[in-house]
């Protein structure tokens, strides 16, 4: 069974500053409650090509994992796991929600399998919790600078 979860929230912040934040993999520990640390195996900045290897607590469970990024443009940036022990896709995309307000969405897909094939449903509703918590957390570290 896949895993598809997608979360949205409205952060009062253009869609530049918000791409420019959010879309930097070094941030991502400030605003992910998850993922405990980042390490460029590419130098910086973000682009097509780019590695980073994450370290994430999930479920329990330390994981490391590396995330190629395949697809980046001003509006999108999507990541694969390149290793790690769950394939997973994780996209975001920034729209514009008014005059210095963005759209930001957060999507996580991937096919798990073995045991965690089993744990599906119960993955995507933690997946579904924890991103709701980051994206408000993202919102305000966005919101408060």
């Amino acid at each position: 069974m896949p895993v598809d979860v997608t979360t949205e929230i409205v952060i009062e912040r253009p869609c530049e500053q918000v791409a420019a934040y959010a879309g930097d993999p070094s941030h991502a520990p400030a605003w992910y409650a998850n993922i405990n640390s980042v390490r460029w195996q590419t130098p910086p900045p973000v682009g097509v090509g780019s590695r980073m290897d994450f370290v994430a607590r999930f479920l329990g469970r330390t994981l490391a994992y590396t995330y190629e990024v395949v697809d980046y443009g001003p509006d999108r940036l999507v990541m694969r796991t390149a290793q790690g022990p769950f394939p997973m896709e994780t996209t975001y995309t920034w729209h514009s929600a008014g005059a210095a307000s963005t759209l930001m969405t957060l999507r996580n897909r991937g096919e798990p399998a073995g045991f965690a094939k089993v744990a599906a449903p119960m993955m995507a509703a933690a997946i579904r919790r924890a991103n709701q918590k980051d994206l408000a957390t993202l919102k305000q570290i966005l919101e408060s600078s």
